[in-house]
């Protein structure tokens, strides 16, 4: 697997220093207070599948109660479903795609109703890749007859499109990707050690057989320390919220009513939100009924947290 030693060296490392400096899944010693516009998380069940050995990201569905993930650098290109309580429903291989460092996942409806996933191959730990891609396929449909498939007899999803890109500026890792819901522009947040983490933007552009280039279109940092090492996200379905998460917490930014245009949200400020005791966390998704998130950590049988927002608003 690729640079796996010298990434979960880096995270050992990462959990020290946050431990050093006193932060905690709470986020008090962050330098700001947890939202309080959620209830504390909940604990729904666990990744049921053995084959999940690093979720590596999560997407709720806009057309079925599931989630789906997919594991990290190195193997198979496999993606697989789950109830929102973890319960195994099924694994799925794409065809026309290469899981070379897969590390996000997101998903969306289209202006027909119908549901699509995307996948991003984007980890570059020694930030060295010239190109990479995304694919997306149409979401399969999930249920009890489909759980018998596992990693080692997965059932076959619709080929994949891809999506070819090179940054705007220099290579970066990242581990997030999100859709706009409106717009159905592709977004890109980078997950850097140092500074600010950078929010790129991608036009689905699938199968053109161009390699796009992407818009930078923000900075963004964390009250957290390091400020940029963002490992998740997922935007709302109505397009007014984002959150975004690192290893240990979320951070949620809110697009104001008068706001000029939808990258307006890149520039508000982030408000800390618990996601519960991940300590690993690189999946966060909003439901589809946009009030409740869930989240999950990367390793084997991982808990999976409920969040739920008190209102609808």
């Amino acid at each position: 697997m690729r640079n796996t030693i010298l990434k979960n060296a880096g995270y050992l490392l990462l959990f020290a220093i946050t431990a050093a400096l006193g932060v905690g899944c709470g986020g008090s010693s962050l330098g700001a207070a947890v939202s309080s516009d959620y209830a504390a998380p909940v604990a729904v069940g666990v990744i049921e599948a053995d084959d999940i050995k690093e979720s590596s990201g999560l997407a709720a569905s806009e057309c079925q109660d599931i989630l789906w993930t997919h594991n990290d650098a190195g193997g198979d290109a496999v993606i697989f479903a789950m109830d929102l309580r973890g319960k195994h429903l099924g694994a799925w291989k794409v065809p026309n795609a290469r899981n070379i460092d897969w590390e996000s996942i997101a998903g969306y409806k289209d202006q027909t109703g119908k549901c699509f996933l995307i996948i991003a191959d984007i980890g570059d730990n020694d930030a060295a890749r010239t190109e990479l891609q995304i694919y997306r396929i149409p979401e399969p449909a999930a249920s009890q007859e489909t759980a018998a498939a596992r990693l080692a007899n997965p059932l076959a999803a619709a080929p994949a499109e891809t999506l070819k890109f090179t940054y705007a500026d220099r290579p970066h890792n990242a581990e997030t990707v999100l859709i706009q819901p409106q717009t159905g522009d592709i977004y890109i947040v980078t997950k850097e050690k140092k500074g600010p983490a950078f929010v790129h933007r991608i036009k689905p552009d699938f199968n053109s057989g161009t390699v796009v280039r992407t818009d930078k279109v923000a900075d963004i940092s964390m009250p957290a320390k390091p400020e940029g090492l963002l490992t998740g996200g997922s935007f709302a379905p109505d397009g007014r919220r984002v959150m975004l998460c690192d290893v240990q917490h979320g951070y949620e930014l809110s697009l104001p009513a008068n706001a000029a245009g939808p990258d307006a949200i890149w520039a508000q400020k982030p408000v800390i939100v618990d996601l519960g005791d991940r300590k690993q966390g690189e999946g966060v998704s909003y439901a589809r009924d946009g009030v409740s998130l869930y989240a999950s950590s990367e390793k084997k049988n991982t808990p999976i947290y409920q969040i739920r927002r008190k209102t609808a608003q």
